[in-house]
């Protein structure tokens, strides 16, 4: 089975690109095709993340496992694009480069049968240029992490009444 993708780069311009891959590929593929497809490097980390419906992030599947606890999450080479796609999990968001995070956001568009002769990964199409920089996003507290600093009275900008000593080395 043929996996074919639409990467949306978050952004006011239109950038985005079709992608189609093997279903049987991993998602270590896929990242190489993106960061092909975008005109990136590929040096930088890089993760996925299993997203419903409103593109709110789930699951991350990371290029490298560098948690504490190795094996406690999934890495893209070890993971197939058919184990965490499918017609009702069909979004994914890609961010590429955790210092200026370049976030894309993945949508399976359509399952096709394989055809002879054609090379896969195969970009279909491409639209828009990536910008220079990449988009600055808008993060929004937390209404909870607001209402606890209001309740303990906390100003993180008030650098005379926090209780540390400045001299700890």
């Amino acid at each position: 089975m043929i996996y074919r993708f639409r990467a949306i780069l978050d952004t006011h311009e239109d950038v985005f690109r079709d992608i189609e891959i093997e279903a049987s590929n991993t998602l270590e593929d896929l990242h190489n095709t993106l960061t092909q497809a975008f005109g990136f490097g590929g040096q930088e980390m890089a993760s996925f993340y299993v997203s419903n419906d409103l593109w709110e992030q789930g699951e991350e599947i990371a290029l490298f496992d560098m948690s504490e606890e190795p094996g406690s999450v999934r890495i893209m080479n070890e993971t197939l694009l058919e184990d965490v796609v499918s017609e009702t999990q069909t979004k994914l968001i890609y961010v590429y480069d955790f210092f200026n995070l370049w976030t894309f956001l993945v949508e399976l568009a359509e399952i096709a049968e394989y055809e002879e002769g054609r090379t896969y990964p195969n970009l279909m199409f491409a639209h828009g240029q990536i910008p220079e920089e990449a988009p600055d996003k808008e993060f929004v507290a937390d209404d909870a992490v607001e209402d606890a600093d209001e309740e303990l009275d906390f100003d993180p900008e008030d650098y005379d009444n926090l209780d540390f000593d400045e001299n700890w080395n």
